[in-house]
């Protein structure tokens, strides 16, 4: 099983990814006119907030300093989500693209914390987010492909 230090790199990491995603959300949220897509948005944007602080919990339990705030990468994404509907317009499927991108980014970032020796009980948690990160990529694709122009 990792270091703690260690641990809580990954965890940060993980902390930075939700943070990216939160952010981005409610920008799409805000750039969308479908109402449905708003909710939506809205809605995985509030559930990556609460995956963070789960996170950052747990880093606190092992002793250390969570993150609290995005990447730098993650502002790039964020401000391509604002040039592209301010470009398109709101374009809801160009923002559902993008969307999809910034989940791509989850998903990996995921995948690889679960590559990682984390503790069983954080290996579960991880686990379960990564599940509900998957399926709302997944979900987010499908209503990018159902509005293809």
């Amino acid at each position: 099983m990792k270091e703690q230090k260690e641990t809580t790199s990954v965890l940060n990491n993980l902390i930075e990814t939700l943070k990216d995603g939160e952010e981005g959300f409610k920008q799409a949220a805000e750039a969308v006119k479908d109402p449905q897509l708003k909710s939506l948005f809205v809605e995985y944007s509030e559930q990556r907030s609460q995956f963070a602080m789960a996170l950052q919990s747990q880093v606190q339990s092992l002793g250390n300093e969570p993150e609290t705030g995005s990447s730098a990468t993650g502002a790039l994404h964020r401000g391509w989500i604002t040039l592209k509907s301010a470009v398109t317009s709101g374009d809801d499927h160009a923002i559902l693209a993008e969307c999809e991108r910034g989940e791509d980014s989850a998903v990996k970032e995921y995948r690889k914390a679960l590559d990682d020796d984390l503790s069983p009980s954080l290996h579960q948690l991880v686990s379960r987010q990564y599940t509900d990160i998957k399926a709302a990529h997944d979900r987010i694709r499908n209503l990018r492909d159902s509005r293809k122009s």
